[in-house]
């Protein structure tokens, strides 16, 4: 209990789901009213409280981001592997409104709010070109790596997990305009526009230096590029789908939302992959999935990248794919 990791993708899902359930409970019209004629901007001015919280939950992040200092700080090494192997290793920061790997607020807050023992101990900025020669990809530390290489950080932290109610609220708006709007075309014309002014000023932002694109502490630039290009494809299958009639070419994304569940548990989690490797031979790399991505994909493409991308289509989305839609031809479904 002295090292466990609170924080986690599934918890984030389950705050942002929380706050805008309630959000959405508190505000909403009970009246299904049909906007489709009432101007563009009529079931923004709808649900204009919601709208209202959004921008002070971005005026909150902000504000917190930009506007706390980050002193200097210390951690423990607690990788086993490491050379500083139990050392206390100090991070100089001493700053204000920095958007780095060590000196951000978003980590800052974690550290305080959570406990250091407590985050992520293997964090993406590992493989950033200053801890490392192998960098985009993982590899062993340089020697002059600065300390904070190997300190943890939680990227589902707290203050990330607040901004990422943004991305929610902009999902449910999408649902809005499904349940408010009756024609095709209007309903089209809301996502297509939300979703390119999103897209286009998340790239603006990222592009102008203003406010970077960056995951970990999903800023707002990362916010409107996600949920812009988000519109955009479901833009794109629902005019497929529900308008031109191809119903039966995007069947298997049917049958995987409904065992989402089982799909995410047993391989985007890795839960079913991971029982077949505790079987193997001699050491732990002889096993049926190393067997079957080093043959089957890696060296028949002569490429370790396109043999592992051909593997996740074919063995992670393609195979649950099938197996999801036989389920869904038995009846049987993974709910809770």
């Amino acid at each position: 209990m002295k090292h466990i990791r609170w924080c986690g993708i599934l918890q984030r899902i389950a705050l942002a789901y929380l706050v805008v359930a309630v959000i959405e409970i508190a505000t909403k019209d009970a009246r299904v009213q049909d906007q489709s004629s009432s101007g563009f901007f009529s079931i923004f001015r709808m649900y204009l409280s919601q709208w209202i919280v959004a921008c002070c939950i971005l005026l909150i992040y902000l504000s917190l981001v930009y506007g706390i200092y980050v002193p200097d700080w210390e951690f423990r090494v607690r990788n086993v592997d490491s050379l500083n192997y139990g050392k206390v290793l100090t991070v100089t920061c001493g700053t204000r409104g920095n958007l780095s790997p060590p000196c951000n607020a978003v980590g800052y807050i974690d550290r305080k709010v959570l406990g250091i023992n407590h985050l992520y101990q293997k964090p993406a900025w590992r493989r950033h070109r200053d801890c490392t020669d192998d960098s985009p990809y993982e590899g062993p530390f340089k020697r002059d790596a600065p300390a904070w290489c190997a300190s943890p950080f939680e990227p589902e932290g707290l203050l990330s997990s607040f901004s990422a109610v943004l991305s929610t609220i902009i999902g449910v708006h999408y649902g809005h305009v499904l349940v408010h709007m009756k024609s095709h075309m209007d309903r089209l014309k809301q996502w297509v526009t939300m979703g390119v002014a999103l897209l286009l000023l998340g790239i603006i932002l990222h592009f102008s230096h203003a406010i970077p694109l960056n995951k970990q502490l999903y800023t707002l630039s990362y916010i409107c590029v996600t949920a812009g290009a988000a519109g955009i494809v479901f833009s794109m299958l629902y005019f497929l789908v529900d308008v031109v009639s191809l119903r039966y070419v995007f069947e298997p994304l049917r049958w995987v939302g409904m065992n989402a569940m089982l799909v995410y548990v047993m391989a985007a989690a890795g839960i079913f992959e991971g029982f077949l490797n505790g079987w193997y031979y001699d050491g732990p790399k002889n096993t049926l999935v190393y067997w079957v991505r080093k043959h089957v994909f890696v060296r028949v493409w002569h490429s370790e990248r396109v043999g592992i991308l051909l593997y996740v289509l074919v063995a992670q989305i393609l195979l649950w794919a099938l197996l999801a839609g036989l389920l869904h031809r038995a009846g049987v479904y993974w709910k809770l």
